[in-house]
């Protein structure tokens, strides 16, 4: 009799257990060994300098536009991790202008690589938006790069943020209408220098996060995540989708494609 009380807790140790190792320890794992199989990590100066950007001039491309772009971090934290940036060009204006944070220096970049590359790869597009609807929003993407609270030498922390992904997190967030969200892999994306209980970034949902180290998410824009020391597994329901650590998104792909280079009308 005595005995009763005790088996339910055991009897779900197994499965979550099990649930744990698959959702965050086995990609990590997997990710690791491929790399190393690889020849491990290209060191960061030996990019390939053969690749070049594929968007065209900004003179040639005379609609506003908007891209958010991610590319793996160098290194071996590049198994679990991402890089984002944002790239936005006004109606007529003659450059790109294309933003990062850094970890070293004054942490906020402008034009600090060609808007699509990285470390000698084409970033990963997370959102394209051109013509009116990006010209209405480029102001308020300035005003948020403007207003991010952590630009100040000595502000960057790699985990759990405020880093890159933090900063271009600050500007979806202060933007909803973008209407995207960062890959799971944009480690830092969720930090906030407090405890969280609202909205999603984009609105969409609800989130509860203890400095984007412990957290959960339900939202149609978001999905259905659930944040472990900055990895985060879910399923994406908009474009359905798994979401593991270190593989980002395994579905159905609204984040995979380069900007393509789109020559002005």
């Amino acid at each position: 009799m005595n005995s009763f009380p005790h088996s339910r807790p055991r009897r779900f140790r197994r499965p979550l257990l099990l649930s744990f190792l698959a959702a965050f320890v086995a990609p990590i794992a997997i990710g690791a060994a491929g790399l190393a199989l690889r020849g491990g990590p290209t060191h960061w100066s030996r990019w390939d300098r053969s690749v070049t950007s594929e968007l065209p001039p900004a003179a040639e491309h005379p609609q506003a536009r908007i891209l958010v772009m991610t590319g793996r971090t160098r290194g071996w934290k590049g198994v679990v991790a991402v890089h984002s940036w944002i790239v936005v060009k006004g109606e007529n204006e003659p450059q790109w202008r294309r933003y990062d944070v850094a970890g070293w220096g004054q942490p906020v970049r402008l034009n600090w690589w060609p808007p699509d590359l990285w470390f000698g790869e084409r970033g990963q597009v997370v959102a394209d938006i051109r013509g009116a609807a990006a010209r209405e929003m480029i102001p308020r993407i300035d005003a948020a790069i403007r207003a991010y609270p952590y630009a100040n030498v000595g502000d960057y922390r790699i985990w759990p943020g405020p880093n890159s992904n933090t900063f271009v997190a600050s500007i979806l967030r202060a933007v909803p209408e973008l209407g995207v969200t960062l890959p799971p892999n944009a480690i830092g994306r969720d930090y906030r220098a407090t405890p969280y209980l609202g909205l999603t970034d984009s609105g969409t949902g609800v989130e509860a996060s203890l400095w984007g180290v412990l957290g959960v998410k339900a939202g149609w824009v978001e999905g259905l995540e659930l944040n472990l020391l900055g990895l985060v597994a879910g399923l994406d329901l908009r474009d359905p989708a798994l979401k593991l650590p270190g593989f980002g998104r395994i579905g159905a792909s609204d984040q995979s494609a380069t900007a393509a280079p789109q020559r002005g009308r």
